[in-house]
């Protein structure tokens, strides 16, 4: 559904605590406008800039941003090349302001497929920000959920292989602190931009439960007051986890 034209209520209920957007479309606000597929990642830039300052705004203290799956690797390689070295000028451009505003850095995916002066950037990001506390902001940079839940599986199997661990003491729990979101708590809302409607290997285990919102507009041209639209849809939600409502 498209949460366009939805109106936004003034004194909203509280929540949701954890934003997580699947942020889609940059290819095509390009084609659309006959540019190359890295103006629209150079635009997707910008909005990620407007929606993390907007999210602190609206007071989410937790936002979660999709920016590159385990998936595209397989893309040419000179978009590849081009979303790391935006991903290299986020980094570096954007965290004096990050650290300013008091967001809390950190990127989740599987580091050891990045080049290595990439990781120095992310270690020293999260590093000056760890203490903040007005919003965390999580960047899933080689990400993938299936990937991430085999990863968690084999290391609890190579515990119970060792006699670290009983295999019935394995709860929803344990496997969680195995997860690469381990200390993260489940997204509250999943927003997905540009009118696709899937998930795309984001987030399974956290995401049992969110409330899911597919907007229409692309993600270049996305912004905070269709954040807002999404929050107050949210907020009209009846959220009962597999019980009965009112």
């Amino acid at each position: 559904m498209s949460t366009a034209s939805l109106p936004v209520h003034s004194d909203p209920p509280p929540g949701p605590n954890h934003v997580a957007i699947i942020m889609d479309g940059n290819g095509r606000w390009a084609k659309a406008r006959g540019l190359p597929r890295v103006a629209g990642h150079r635009r997707g830039a910008d909005a990620v800039r407007r929606v993390v300052r907007g999210a602190g705004e609206l007071g989410i203290p937790v936002l979660t941003l999709f920016a590159f799956s385990t998936e595209n690797w397989t893309r040419p390689v000179e978009e590849v090349n081009d979303l790391m070295g935006l991903l290299r000028h986020y980094l570096r451009s954007e965290l004096d302001e990050l650290h300013r505003n008091g967001a809390r850095l950190r990127v989740i995916g599987n580091r050891a497929g990045l080049a290595p002066d990439i990781v120095r950037d992310i270690d020293r990001a999260e590093a000056m920000t760890h203490a903040n506390s007005r919003i965390d902001v999580n960047i899933c940079v080689n990400y993938g959920a299936r990937d991430e839940i085999l990863r968690a599986a084999r290391r609890l199997a190579e515990q119970v292989a060792a006699g670290e661990l009983e295999a019935d003491r394995i709860d929803e729990g344990r496997f969680e602190r195995e997860l690469l979101t381990s200390g993260v708590p489940d997204p509250d809302l999943l927003i997905r931009t540009s009118g696709e409607q899937r998930i795309s290997n984001f987030l399974l285990w956290q995401c049992a439960y969110s409330e899911l919102i597919f907007v229409d507009t692309l993600w270049p041209d996305f912004g905070k007051e269709h954040l807002e639209r999404a929050m107050a849809e949210f907020r009209r939600r009846e959220r009962r986890y597999g019980g009965v409502g009112g």
